[in-house]
């Protein structure tokens, strides 16, 4: 494939990296990367070891210490240069992550056009990393608030963004003053590889120092716990699913360590009886759809006023039949293959439960066979069900694409409730042309998640709003606003410029 040419990468790869330095010796255990596309294995990852780990920690903590004093001007000039350097391999890159993990190449290009964005973010960011200055009640006295770097950042990422998640949390670490060790998912290590390579040219032509982007590519129970439980790491960045965010969020506080969660979601989007279904209907699809439902923004419920309720079912029928599904560097095809057998399994089980629970199922519902899809046995059908919202799967999230269909038949404050009656609190939206319903789902007493949308759809978040969610979402921010500054401690600063102590609340303290 010629992508894996353009990018340097060959069949045999070690899993870990200093950043310009790829560590390899013979206690290397091999791991097989197969395409969810063809089923092919593409390439063989040497996994890193726990000598692995304790060297790029040693070499990144190194590194920390010179790359905080360069001014954060500087460093948001470094991004701004591997921004472009990205742009340079946007074509392979984007081709790359449509066949490691199986996601349209649409979406493998928007995503690396993402990463390439928060680089421009960052650039700006990187001269206004403000603090405050407040007044003192007391005479002569200067009162502000400054940011410092916080150190290695440790970034653990999932296999459905193996790009853009990692660019978030490591370029708005590094402007910081921060340097990070990334641990991909095992499931899609060779973008991590990829970018790997593409950072490290950089770094190596502006003479910076290893340890600034580093690279563990390895198992759980010894990279990953390692850096949850290390405390030279003080900030770790998880995005997973709830039950292992959980763990990593209770062994990361065990040290009194940071954390930021980027876990579950259950999404909804609430269709009223005034909405512009030419804008809902295509929004609803692409959020189901998209990425094979395989998003934490995915659209996964629609609750729907009745009065429109057949309406809408029948436009969606009509809209998942013409859903083109296949290889997903076709850019004809909408869809393409869940990432593994155990998201296929997944897919089933909850198929099986909506019918056990008393659903309907209105399209798809079935693993597709035959050519092309048998090669990888990884591609399923889109599927609609008719379901109520307090059906046990329908309170789960399965990362999958089903969408169920949710009938409220009050006022708009009814269909609030039922998006809120779920665990998860990440994306959410409402197509209303009214706009006392709008504003009522961004009141206070509306949506209770971190992203609440009007005439848009629950997934496709910009880079320069704050990315995350609450509840079991676990509350984490990444991404723009000044969600920089979880990667910073801040430090309160108090100066006297008098000639007298006099103290904060009138408090008398005299001795002789």
């Amino acid at each position: 494939m010629e992508f894996l040419k353009d990018l340097g990468l060959k069949k045999n790869m070690p899993g870990a990296a200093t950043g310009t330095d790829w560590l390899t010796h013979k206690n290397h255990q091999k791991s097989a990367v197969c395409s969810p596309v063809d089923g092919k294995t593409f390439a063989y990852i040497q996994k890193a070891t726990a000598e692995d780990y304790e060297q790029v920690i040693e070499t990144a903590g190194k590194a920390f210490s010179l790359w905080r004093n360069i001014p954060a001007p500087q460093r948001g000039d470094i991004i701004r240069k591997i921004g472009s350097r990205l742009r340079d391999f946007k074509g392979p890159l984007g081709s790359l992550i449509s066949y490691e993990t199986g996601k349209p190449i649409q979406e493998g290009l928007g995503e690396v056009q993402e990463i390439i964005d928060i680089c421009d973010f960052c650039v700006g960011q990187s001269r206004m990393l403000y603090g405050m200055t407040t007044v003192s009640e007391r005479p002569h006295h200067r009162l502000y608030e400054q940011y410092h770097p916080l150190g290695i950042v440790g970034i653990i990422t999932a296999f459905n963004f193996p790009l853009a998640v990692w660019g978030w949390n490591a370029m708005i670490g590094a402007i910081c003053g921060n340097v990070s060790v990334w641990k991909p998912s095992s499931k899609t290590p060779i973008t991590a590889i990829a970018a790997q390579k593409i950072i490290a040219e950089v770094l190596k032509e502006n003479s910076l120092p290893e340890g600034i982007f580093s690279l563990l590519i390895g198992d759980r129970d010894v990279i990953g716990e390692r850096l949850l439980g290390d405390r030279q790491v003080p900030l770790i960045s998880f995005t997973g699913s709830v039950a292992t965010g959980r763990r990593a969020a209770t062994t990361v506080a065990a040290r009194l360590g940071r954390s930021i969660l980027e876990l579950g979601g259950n999404n909804a989007i609430i269709i009223t009886e005034h909405a512009d279904l030419r804008l809902a209907i295509p929004a609803v699809v692409f959020g189901a759809v998209g990425t094979a439902g395989q998003r934490c923004t995915t659209t996964r419920r629609l609750i729907i006023h009745d009065s429109i309720f057949s309406k809408v079912k029948k436009q969606l029928i009509k809209a998942y039949e013409s859903i083109q599904i296949g290889n997903p560097l076709s850019a004809t095809n909408h869809m393409g293959p869940l990432i593994d057998q155990d998201a296929v399994q997944s897919y089933i089980r909850a198929v099986k439960a909506i019918q056990k629970q008393g659903g309907e199922i209105l399209h798809g519902g079935k693993i597709l066979e035959g050519t092309p899809y048998n090669a990888s046995c990884c591609y399923v059908e889109p599927t609609l069900a008719v379901v109520e919202n307090h059906f046990p799967i329908v309170q789960e999230e399965t990362f999958a694409p089903i969408l169920y269909l949710v009938r409220y038949t009050g006022e708009v404050s009814e269909a609030i409730a039922l998006q809120n009656q779920v665990r998860q609190g990440l994306s959410s939206a409402i197509f209303t042309t009214d706009y006392r319903q709008a504003e009522m789902f961004l009141a206070a007493t509306g949506s209770d998640c971190g992203i609440a949308n009007v005439n848009i759809g629950t997934s496709g978040a910009e880079i320069g709003g704050a990315f995350g969610g609450e509840k079991d979402t676990g509350g984490g921010r990444e991404s723009g606003s000044d969600a920089w500054k979880a990667y910073m401690r801040r430090q309160t600063v108090t100066g006297n410029f008098g000639s007298s102590l006099p103290l904060a609340q009138g408090i008398r303290f005299d001795i002789t």
